[in-house]
């Protein structure tokens, strides 16, 4: 966005996530800072389990953004949202990665409306899970969407998408680092014409939707003896949280390995080859699956 052809846009921005953090940093290459954060609550953290704040408030303290972090987004938040002081960042609302729904009174708010970066072609892959299901059901014909945000979940109308084509399965981290990317470039680039009124957000087709689910920690559990395809995937879109794992049993004791690091061989002869690379075995440090195998297995 060129600031000498266009007007300065003041939004709030909703966000949870290093997701949303990675968008607030590509927005700033197109001079595009918030006015307003809202994000979650401090929680407690880390093996003290201290009381920390998330990512994104760390980043509007470092980046001298007033933020706000309301556990319930009810009529005393909006009143607060709607004080005087917050006026001028009342035009737009931009989420991304927020990770609760906002109700009506709150998506109504702004002049022009709220968008939402949503990882997915919607309306595949409505909901929490969007770029662990893609790895996991292996859809390289992703992308990205920029929706207007009504209060059912990832229900809005298109303002715009953008396809990207997967060839090989990136870890998660990878993953969500490249469609927050593309995804921040996308609302930059369709901002002005939005403003302007030169766009329309046109349906999803919602009979077509998909849906994901949360995440929960049992699901990273592979059987080694599985489809190595299917288990190479399970290691990248778990590869941040709850990361796939498997057990042994040494000495008479159950111990869970996790998988850090693997890669997978494809072959036309067969269904390819899983190549693990490095585990952390329970109570020790990381090692590589060689080591593991000599001191665990022989």
């Amino acid at each position: 966005m060129n600031n000498d052809q266009e007007k300065e846009i003041s939004f709030t921005f909703f966000g949870s996530s290093r997701l949303s953090v990675i968008v607030l940093d590509e927005l700033l290459k197109f001079d595009l800072k918030p006015r307003l954060i809202i994000t979650t609550p401090d929680k407690p953290q880390g093996r003290k389990l201290e009381i920390k704040p998330n990512i994104v408030k760390e980043w509007a303290i470092s980046h001298n953004v007033p933020v706000l972090d309301p556990a319930e987004l009810d009529s005393t938040f909006i009143e607060k949202l709607k004080d005087e002081s917050n006026k001028d960042a009342m035009e737009l609302f931009i989420v991304a990665s927020y990770g609760k729904i906002i109700p009506d009174e709150i998506i109504k708010i702004p002049k022009y409306k709220t968008l939402n970066i949503h990882p997915s072609l919607l309306p595949q892959y409505r909901g929490p899970s969007p770029l662990p299901t893609a790895i996991l059901e292996d859809t390289k014909n992703t992308g990205v969407t920029i929706m207007k945000l009504d209060s059912e979940m990832d229900h809005g109308p298109i303002v715009a998408q953008k396809k990207i084509e997967i060839l090989r399965w990136p870890t998660y981290e990878e993953f969500e680092e490249m469609m927050a990317i593309t995804g921040a470039h996308v609302l930059a680039e369709i901002l002005p014409g939005w403003i302007e009124g030169k766009l329309i957000a046109i349906d999803q087709k919602h009979a077509n939707a998909t849906y994901t689910k949360k995440i929960k920690k049992e699901d990273g559990l592979i059987d080694l003896n599985g489809d190595p395809y299917v288990n190479f995937r399970k290691i990248q879109a778990y590869h941040e949280w709850p990361q796939a794992y498997f057990f042994i049993e040494k000495e008479g004791k159950k111990i869970r390995v996790k998988i850090t690091e693997a890669s997978f061989e494809s072959d036309e002869k067969s269904s390819g080859k899983l190549i693990i690379k490095k585990v952390i075995p329970e109570g020790k440090k990381e090692m590589n699956y060689d080591d593991f195998i000599r001191g665990y297995i022989k």
